[in-house]
């Protein structure tokens, strides 16, 4: 019989640290109103950035694809599981960020694992930006190559990592957007110290594809990058995109070497059908209703004006991420607690998702919120920041 006070311990102790995680029971569909264990709720701290994820279009095609193709996709890409749905859906994200390939992953965690210990190895090096998501640290520590971090969007400090490594190959791996703090990755300038320094550059644009850039391409496309300058793109389907699933875009020859060698696409079951589908018709509407990225901005400069007005301590961000900087653990607790009381659904972001001392509310928005919204969100945070 396992001993299990150790683990009882540690759970204790996370708990007295007011770090501790609990699930709550969604019962209704995503949107900006969402039932969660019998109370109806604004939601803001969903990654739903388009509001598409409920959007009838994207149900209808779910729903058509599944009568179609029934519900598993029953096998591996490689062995009977990659649909029309699925290649289709490929050629379409493939065209829709400008590159010659593209392949489709369960997850943005897997592919990040997938490209990365694909790619590189022992005697590489992989240079990581600190706040970079967990899945991209992961993905470095699986390849065996040396992991070495940099500090925040600090391209000088890389630089001169970059400079003294003696690697056969060297990988730059950054966030487009950075899920936490919401801000941009310096892409134009991480590009240059790539091609400086005989680099390979990676983007994991999850949180910009579909609301950065003039027509919704992401961070690439804010700052007008091609697959000569970012090689590797790494892009997902369940955020601004309303659906499931991840890929990788990039040259002919990085894809095929993706479907010979990357493990985590090799060793698990295809992505269902209907699923693809589904982000099939996300693709169409990111370009059909652009009126969504305007709606969002609209509603991004609201709240930003009124949180300065109310001397909120907001961080920069210019994306849906809005974090709301508190700094004690136990007190972002609190305040997010006072806010399901009153309505409002917005996470605490804790360490050691944060780094020590900066917890704080990850507040997010959806084209599909309206001013009154913003509004009466700005006047729980007035209240709840007094707890």
């Amino acid at each position: 019989m396992p001993d299990y006070a150790a683990l009882t311990h540690a759970l204790a102790q996370r708990r007295a640290e007011h770090l501790y995680r609990q699930r709550r029971v969604v019962e209704s569909p995503q949107g900006v109103e969402i039932k969660v264990e019998g109370r109806t709720l604004f939601n803001f701290c969903s990654n739903d950035y388009l509001g598409l994820a409920s959007h009838p279009k994207l149900i209808q095609a779910f729903t058509q694809a599944a009568q179609e193709y029934g519900v598993g996709s029953g096998a591996a890409h490689l062995i009977a599981g990659h649909s029309y749905h699925h290649h289709a859906l490929e050629e379409e994200l493939a065209a829709f960020v400008g590159r010659p390939r593209a392949l489709l992953f369960s997850t943005g965690y897997m592919a990040n694992l997938g490209v990365v210990s694909a790619l590189f190895g022992q005697g590489d090096a992989v240079f990581e930006d600190r706040l970079n998501h967990a899945s991209l640290f992961d993905a470095g520590l699986l390849s065996r190559a040396r992991l070495q971090r940099y500090a925040h969007n600090d391209v000088d400090a890389l630089g001169e990592k970059l400079g003294a490594s003696k690697a056969n190959n060297k990988l730059i791996v950054t966030d487009g957007i950075f899920s936490m703090d919401g801000d941009m990755a310096v892409l134009d300038r991480l590009a240059s110290a790539a091609q400086q320094h005989d680099a390979w550059l990676m983007v994991d644009d999850a949180h910009g594809l579909g609301v950065a850039g003039e027509t919704g391409r992401g961070s690439l496309e804010h700052y007008g990058l091609g697959l000569t300058e970012v090689p590797i793109l790494m892009g997902t389907l369940g955020k601004a995109l309303g659906s499931f699933g991840a890929f990788i875009a990039g040259h002919e020859d990085l894809i095929e070497t993706l479907i010979q060698q990357a493990r985590s696409y090799i060793y698990t079951t295809a992505l269902p059908p209907a699923v693809a589908a589904a982000s099939r018709a996300a693709l169409r509407l990111v370009d059909e209703e652009a009126w969504r990225r305007e709606q969002l901005q609209g509603l991004l400069k609201q709240f930003r004006q009124g949180a300065e007005q109310l001397g909120l301590a907001l961080m920069t961000s210019s994306s849906p991420i809005q974090p709301l900087l508190i700094g004690d653990s136990e007190r972002t607790v609190s305040i997010s607690q006072a806010l399901y009381e009153a309505g409002f659904l917005i996470s605490a972001i804790r360490p050691p998702t944060v780094p020590r001392d900066t917890a704080r509310l990850r507040i997010t928005f959806s084209a599909n919120h309206t001013t009154e919204h913003v509004e009466r969100l700005l006047q729980a945070l007035a209240k709840a920041s007094r707890v």
